[in-house]
């Protein structure tokens, strides 16, 4: 497991393990299904000889063998309307996927941090440039860390994944309950990053503190704040949190060879784990261990995009491009600090690429989209596990979720497609 930056898409977030399977080319369709019952409707299916969704749908296929994918779930929406809703591949050996299959959601939960966050400053409880020392007078500077900076990476506090140590501890025992506690003495055994708002540097630890301090703010534990506040308002009736490694049935199964390095398996050696189970509580703070579906994914993308919840002034706050041409690389902070671009620029707890509102999650193999065109209204939500051969000698597998979203949007959206890596 690592953090890293994969071309301008920040973090690749991954713990895993497998069992071989052939390249899967199983294809579930269900543009016919129901449309979601959420508060961001997505409206009535395409019919079966949409060409846009025959194109999105080739262009999947030929992606799976391409990357070596093993099962892709996506579901894409114009306003009101489904264009696609399909699984393709398999979940397990002769287990087609399908879309209704749960799978981890990791930092999409960071963007619900960023709105609970914005809901809190608009009911004049918290302002954004209140210093955390309020709530956790004992962290390191937290008497010039704000809110703000903790939910737009500015706070230079170093990432505790990207400790050798905490990184070997958790590829020895993936199961391993993570608490905030021993997240917090992992990020501390090494100094600051930089001066708090000086620089940006993208860290897990920014929103393991915030997610504490939102509870305190409300009182109540964070995934109850979250689901009346914002899962329950958002419409999202299949993405849920738990303090194990838990997922609700049915499950899409991920695998990996990602724990290859630290248990010394050698380069070509085969090495392919199941590692569905794994517990991704390592990645979020306590309470925003999530799973959800691609129709949630989508729903949420289209309620983040268009700031559903939240006042105009509030939804600019934290989708604007505010951070453009800020940050710079430092060698206190490689490689996750650097200038902030169009093609990659933070909100609150969300990531800007051109015109696109995104998160893009890679953990416990899975790798995971969800993204928003406001301009013209079309969401993408993209769901991926691995085949073996997606992995590098040393375990590493690309973001596709990211890479067929951004393929994607050249289909629904040519005259303002993503930027590609």
């Amino acid at each position: 497991m690592r953090s890293l930056l994969i071309g301008l898409l920040a973090t690749v977030l991954a713990l895993t393990a497998c069992t071989s399977t052939p390249d899967a080319t199983t294809t579930t369709d269900t543009t016919a299904n129901t449309p979601s019952s959420s508060s961001v409707p997505s409206g009535p299916a395409s019919t079966a000889g949409d060409p846009m969704a025959a194109s999105i749908a080739a262009l999947i296929e030929q992606q799976m063998t391409d990357q070596h994918l093993r099962a892709v779930l996506v579901k894409v929406t114009r306003g009101h309307t489904t264009v696609l809703e399909k699984a393709f591949g398999e979940s397990l050996d002769g287990v087609p996927a399908s879309t209704d299959m749960h799978f981890r959601n990791g930092a999409v939960a960071f963007a619900y941090l960023g709105t609970l966050l914005m809901l809190f400053v608009e009911q004049g409880k918290v302002g954004l440039d209140d210093t955390i020392d309020r709530w956790l007078p004992d962290l390191p500077e937290s008497d010039a860390v704000t809110l703000k900076m903790l939910a737009n990476q500015t706070s230079g506090y170093p990432d505790y994944e990207t400790d050798p140590d905490w990184t070997t501890a958790f590829n020895l025992d993936p199961y391993a309950a993570q608490t905030f506690e021993s997240r917090i003495d992992y990020t501390f055994r090494r100094p600051v990053q930089f001066a708090p708002g000086k620089n940006w540097s993208y860290s897990h630890t920014n929103f393991m503190i915030l997610g504490e301090i939102l509870a305190k703010i409300g009182g109540r534990p964070l995934d109850e704040l979250l689901s009346v506040n914002v899962l329950q308002p958002m419409g999202l009736t299949n993405t849920t949190a738990t303090d194990t490694a838990d997922l609700p049935a049915p499950v899409l199964h991920s695998f990996s060879s990602e724990r290859r390095v630290t248990l010394g398996i050698p380069a070509g050696a085969p090495f392919y784990e199941d590692s569905t189970y794994f517990n991704s509580m390592w990645g979020v703070p306590p309470g925003a261990n999530q799973s959800t579906t691609v129709d949630d994914l989508v729903t949420t993308a289209t309620a983040v995009g268009t700031g559903a919840l939240l006042s105009a002034e509030s939804y600019d706050t934290m989708t604007g491009p505010h951070l453009l041409g800020f940050g710079k690389k430092e060698k206190a902070c490689e490689p996750t600090c650097f200038t902030q671009i169009p093609a990659y620029n933070y909100g609150l707890g969300i990531v800007r690429s051109g015109d696109w509102i995104l998160q893009n999650p890679l953990l416990g193999g899975y790798s995971a989209t969800a993204a928003y065109l406001p301009e013209q209204r079309i969401a993408i939500a993209v769901a991926v596990t691995y085949l073996p051969g997606a992995f590098d000698d040393q375990g590493i597998e690309p973001n596709s979720a990211d890479q067929l979203f951004r393929m994607i949007s050249t289909v629904v959206a040519p005259d303002a497609a993503a930027p590609m890596k």
